[in-house]
């Protein structure tokens, strides 16, 4: 009898964990405007600096985990924080929380759009959030570039990663540039012998990346729905424009399901709410098949995210104990920060566009600098534009 107190103890310290995972990315996927940049910083505050959860490293592996894996970056993480905060129900309670709040919102936008025809107006609202988030990110990009950066070599390789992607480089050939260079720096130091711990992550999930993303023609039905976005889902890499190119392929081009106008009208839903940009798709699912239609997609083009993260994450402590794979990883995390870096160079040129967008943006530094909560800055932000916008 005496030994069931301890497991009820855990028990009750699990649920309150699991609970706290609730709380945090219910509130994060209901706030975390401006993309996959913002919402990682978002997180970092959170997780790393507010609650310590997390160390900063163990958080920059899990970022450059994320980028070798196809998927939404920001859903990852969210998966993988709560992977190493409370296991694999974690994992789920923690993804699943940060998409709902986003797909139930997108939803109600797509029922409106169905009944109405029209997108809501909310060009003030953006006006002042994206000054907002875009110091949110150069914060977390300075917080974390300390501890990726240790070192003159990693310096330059973040440099040349961020030179490359604002040339135009592809965000595969950036990540696996930077880290088939530390790979190469690490062989120098370390020989041959550990790259059998470090080859199934080099070679074998990036491999995703070649699937095919093409389908033959098919008629409209709810199956049919699922199954594309589950292939989205499980090929897509890079940011939310490839996932327009993907989209328009199949979906207007081929099939003809969707409208040119109607998959525009769906992207720019995923860019001004909340959460992540894929619950575009909840919009395209909710326009093609109502409210089954929505459910469908959604948990089509999220559910190979949560695959890859359970099997990334038991990969993922044997690649930082193998020095050659570490190596490796400390490229994918400098050249991570480089493509976030780039990132928030173009929000910038868009966000701060004049006196009271500058404004905002000085504001916002300074509540960061009192450690305002990073949520509440974002919604006065969206406040603060309503009402400021000429």
């Amino acid at each position: 009898m005496p030994s069931s107190v301890p497991d009820g103890n855990a028990a009750t310290a699990r649920r309150a964990t699991l609970r706290e995972l609730a709380v945090l990315f219910l509130r994060l996927g209901t706030t975390a405007f401006g993309g996959p940049a913002a919402h990682i910083a978002m997180m970092e505050e959170e997780v790393v600096r507010r609650r310590r959860w997390i160390s900063r490293a163990e958080f920059l592996d899990m970022l450059g985990a994320t980028n070798l894996i196809p998927g939404p970056n920001s859903t990852e993480m969210a998966i993988h924080v709560g992977h190493a905060r409370a296991g694999r129900l974690g994992l789920l309670v923690a993804g699943a929380c940060f998409v709902l709040p986003a797909a139930l919102l997108t939803a109600g936008i797509a029922w409106a759009y169905v009944r109405f025809g029209t997108l809501p107006q909310v060009a003030s609202v953006l006006y002042g959030v994206k000054p907002v988030i875009t110091v949110i990110v150069l914060q977390a990009l300075w917080r974390l570039g300390r501890t990726a950066v240790r070192s003159a070599t990693l310096g330059v390789i973040t440099l040349s990663a961020v030179l490359a992607s604002a040339l135009g480089v592809h965000e595969l050939l950036v990540l696996f540039g930077a880290g088939a260079v530390t790979l190469w720096l690490a062989w120098r130091r370390r020989g041959p012998s550990h790259l059998a711990v470090a080859a199934p992550w080099l070679f074998g999930i990036p491999l995703w990346a070649g699937l095919p993303a093409g389908a033959t023609a098919a008629p409209f039905s709810l199956v049919a729905l699922f199954l594309f976005f589950a292939k989205v889902g499980s090929v897509l890499f890079g940011s939310g424009y490839v996932l327009l190119a993907f989209l328009r392929a199949d979906l207007v081009e081929r099939w003809h399901w969707l409208s040119n106008d109607q998959l525009l009208d769906a992207i720019a839903v995923g860019q001004f709410t909340p959460g992540p940009v894929f619950c575009t798709a909840t919009f395209i699912g909710y326009v093609l098949g109502n409210a089954p239609g929505a459910l469908l997609a959604t948990v089509g083009i999220f559910l190979p995210a949560f695959v890859f993260v359970a099997l990334s994450g038991v990969i993922l402590p044997r690649v930082r104990g193998s020095p050659l794979a570490a190596g490796f990883l400390d490229g994918i995390n400098a050249a991570s920060l480089a493509l976030m870096a780039t990132v928030t160079w173009e929000l910038a040129r868009t966000a701060i566009v004049d006196g009271r967008a500058i404004a905002l943006a000085a504001a916002s530094a300074v509540g960061l600098r009192w450690r305002v909560n990073s949520a509440w800055l974002v919604l006065a932000g969206g406040v603060a534009g309503y009402l400021l916008r000429p």
